[in-house]
């Protein structure tokens, strides 16, 4: 009985350290990035954009699209999504492969506006401080207006004007539930 104990303690131990060690990775990765250009800098790129479409100017149907696609629980969770996070692990490890991902829509922000695509652990946890940020200064529309216009839509379309005006010949706004539908799905 004491060896069992002793084997838990271990690997409480070794959880723990791990855990400090993600979070010194993390941490220093969001800050070098936030070194070259602030977040606030970072932000007023995107809504500084001509085509910079507001929460206001898309249509009710495309926003509870993206939001069914891509994060269900968007306006239930903070930064990040442990249930989402959870899913995604017991998925990949049972199937032996990345399958699905866990990543909130404020992740996602903050990959397409902080970070590279790389794929990367240190990214990856990089992001995690820089969706805790967006989520302390931006409210949830605010971070939604930012995640579709900078999310690829395929095609060589960046952003949902371009892919509205790209695939559709229309505004944002003005997009049926199927094409916001497709849209949706396509970013």
């Amino acid at each position: 009985m004491k060896w069992i104990k002793r084997i838990l303690l271990t690997l409480l131990i070794i959880i723990f350290i791990l855990i400090v060690i993600f979070f010194i990775i993390g941490y220093s990765t969001y800050s070098k990035a936030l070194k070259e250009k602030p977040l606030l800098d970072r932000v007023s790129d995107v809504t500084d954009k001509p085509n910079f479409v507001k929460f206001s100017d898309m249509s009710q149907d495309y926003r509870n699209a993206v939001i069914a696609v891509e994060d269900h629980r968007f306006y239930d969770h903070g930064p990040i999504d442990i249930i989402a996070i959870c899913r995604a692990l017991f998925t990949n490890i049972t199937h032996f492969e990345l399958r699905e991902g866990g990543s909130t829509i404020t992740q996602q922000v903050a990959k397409n506006i902080v970070f590279s695509q790389e794929q990367s652990i240190s990214r990856k946890l990089g992001e995690i401080f820089a969706a805790f940020d967006l989520e302390k200064n931006y409210t949830k529309a605010e971070i939604f207006e930012l995640y579709v216009n900078t999310a690829y839509f395929g095609e060589g379309y960046y952003g949902i004007y371009e892919a509205s005006m790209g695939y559709y010949n229309k505004e944002p706004k003005d997009l049926s539930l199927d094409e916001a539908s497709m849209l949706a799905r396509s970013s």
